[in-house]
């Protein structure tokens, strides 16, 4: 008889064989199934928000607000990883808005993330009762075979690059969404940033930072390359963050601009060009062709650097959107008790319930309904 560990892994290979579809993309995390039931995912309900007097009505709403578009279409990943983050993020969103009825979210979630596109949308819902949200489950194959090594493995979480599959992935009535990644923090109203327009045929607009030094995003391979280098000589590309993002769906679908950022990763598979995750085949494509969005909207970079995760502070100017791209994350930090200063701005935001605390309140419960002699037992089936 075999031990049961291999007896598992070779019952797993089997299921593999005689079920292959199902097995494409699988991704591995150190929580398991019911630790992460227990410690991860338990949110505080979010207070309501509710629109102004002076907030457009829905009296013209169309049947379905996901086509909706007279609201604000928001795009985001939600994972078992980052759902700490994701929940923040729409917290502060809806905290900072002056319509937060008339938002609406996009929650794209991978189709074998551990915890099921089901439950994470019973969880959302149960943080968030009143909000406009629809999710879509993003096939992992679709894009496992482009993907490359980086510098670091999150950067290779397929999930990264759901945002090349927008204009495919959202319903096709979908003519504009702004793409937020879920490690950001919203601290103005998010009608603001929806407002700016795309001029010519611009396709993307985010903040760009041309003082840095775009050459270091790319191998010295690329660079000596003079068919490659050349696809810059007619642009002056400059560094955009892609954690944050102005879409023009149209203009994205029409010109084909999923097909092209495919090419390059397939170049990257073939032949060694840049070392980053999703971010070079986008500067690649829109480098020197963005809409140019005032910095405030993506303070990013206060996780630190990608190697060391090391503390950084804010870039000189007004804030609008904070946003803890690299390393490190607020929330692993804080639980860690070893926070950077600038996570003390994301807290706030944070609806995580630790298990203990959850423990707490129920055995209070527990006691309170043995004190009056009431029980209750009610089923919602949320979806």
């Amino acid at each position: 008889m075999l031990p049961p560990r291999l007896n598992a892994v070779v019952s797993l290979l089997i299921l593999c064989l005689l079920f292959k579809p199902f097995c494409f993309g699988i991704r591995t995390f150190p929580t398991s199934t019911a630790a992460a039931d227990k410690s991860l995912f338990h949110f505080t309900e979010a207070p309501e928000y509710r629109n102004g007097a002076f907030c457009p009505g829905s009296g013209n709403r169309v049947s379905s607000l996901s086509c909706d578009p007279s609201l604000v279409h928001i795009a985001m990943t939600l994972d078992s990883g980052y759902l700490r983050g994701s929940i923040a993020a729409v917290h502060s969103v809806l905290r900072h808005s002056s319509c937060p009825e008339n938002v609406f979210f996009h929650f794209i979630s991978a189709e074998f993330d551990p915890v099921s596109p089901r439950v994470l949308t019973r969880l959302v819902l149960s943080t968030f009762p009143s909000l406009n949200f629809k999710v879509y489950i993003f096939r992992e194959d679709t894009v496992i075979n482009l993907i490359s090594s980086s510098i670091r493995r999150a950067l290779e979480n397929p999930l990264n690059y759901a945002r090349n599959y927008l204009g495919e992935i959202l319903d096709s009535c979908v003519d504009r969404v702004i793409y937020l990644d879920p490690d950001i923090i919203v601290v103005d109203d998010i009608h603001k940033l929806w407002n700016m327009s795309l001029s010519d045929t611009r396709v993307i607009g985010a903040p760009e930072y041309c003082h840095a030094n775009f050459t270091k995003y790319f191998t010295d391979e690329f660079w000596n390359d003079p068919l490659l280098a050349r696809v810059f000589s007619s642009r002056k590309p400059c560094y955009f963050n892609t954690g944050v993002m102005i879409m023009d769906l149209v203009r994205w679908r029409e010109g084909n601009y999923r097909e092209k950022i495919e090419a390059w990763m397939e170049l990257q598979k073939k032949k060694r060009i840049y070392e980053l995750g999703s971010l070079p085949p986008f500067l690649l494509v829109f480098g020197g062709n963005v809409e140019a969005i005032d910095h405030r909207w993506n303070q990013h970079g206060l996780g630190g650097d990608n190697v060391n995760g090391v503390c950084r502070s804010l870039h000189p100017g007004p804030v609008s959107l904070l946003h803890w791209s690299g390393k490190g994350k607020p929330w692993v930090r804080l639980d860690e008790k070893n926070p950077c200063p600038l996570d003390s701005l994301w807290e706030p935001y944070d609806l995580y319930k630790p298990y203990h605390s959850r423990e707490k309140e129920e055995e209070e419960e527990e006691e309170e309904e043995q004190n009056w002699s009431f029980s209750s037992s009610t089923f919602v089936d949320l979806l």
